[in-house]
């Protein structure tokens, strides 16, 4: 389920493809910014539906899966506050998007993006940006994927998390253990033990009895990658 509002963007207000140069055409050129609000494992959009709208997490967490032929789940990306996803190479959808926890969002028409990429040379590149973002992720996803030990894909994981918290010394983890290993290309349990082990090694904690909250409390060692031997 969900509620929308609709609200008008402000120039400057989000950088990036969602700020529009208005100097000159005024602020009634100003496109319309949708804004919804999802519950918990509500879809924001399914696979292979149109690719109409380009969408920003403002509030909560939001993971794009595929469901595999033999029913498995694949996690391709988690978005979190201020991320930007959506964009399509193609007219559909290739992943179904879905709110990790009460989620909000605000969306753009992507007819009426690309007309401001037209004659906006900041808003284009930011798109050129953004594309070669989301393909140096897929690439390290992949790699990710293909690595060795399932205690190297959850470290990778815990490292990539940290980069985009915003929280200071805390990871604070919307996604559950079962989210990471449709992420990892994991097994529950096989997560769980991952964790266990980092814990044993001193490399992270938990806040209390909340295995979502995670302190790192060796990031260089976390971030070689030799805490198996």
């Amino acid at each position: 389920m969900f509620t929308r509002v609709t609200t008008r963007l402000d120039s400057g207000e989000f950088p990036g493809i969602f700020a529009q140069n208005t100097s000159e055409q005024g602020s009634a050129a100003r496109p319309n910014l949708n804004e919804f609000s999802y519950k918990k494992g509500s879809e924001i959009f399914g696979e292979k539906e149109p690719a109409d709208y380009v969408y920003q997490v403002m509030t909560g967490a939001v993971r794009s899966y595929k469901l595999l032929s033999d029913g498995r789940r694949q996690i391709g990306a988690f978005h979190l506050t201020g991320d930007i996803f959506g964009l399509e190479i193609g007219s559909d959808h290739r992943f179904t998007a879905e709110a990790i926890v009460d989620t909000s969002v605000r969306l753009m028409k992507r007819r009426s993006l690309e007309l401001v990429a037209q004659s906006d040379v900041m808003v284009a590149r930011n798109l050129l940006s953004m594309t070669t973002n989301n393909l140096r992720h897929a690439e390290d996803h992949m790699l990710l994927l293909g690595r060795k030990t399932s205690l190297e894909r959850v470290a990778a994981f815990l490292i990539e998390m940290d980069k985009r918290s915003t929280a200071a010394g805390i990871l604070a983890l919307p996604m559950c253990r079962r989210d990471i290993a449709d992420y990892l290309g994991l097994t529950l349990e096989t997560v769980s033990r991952a964790l266990s082990r980092l814990h044993a090694l001193g490399v992270l904690g938990f806040v209390g009895n909340n295995q979502r909250q995670i302190v790192l409390l060796d990031r260089e060692k976390l971030a070689s990658l030799d805490l198996q031997h």
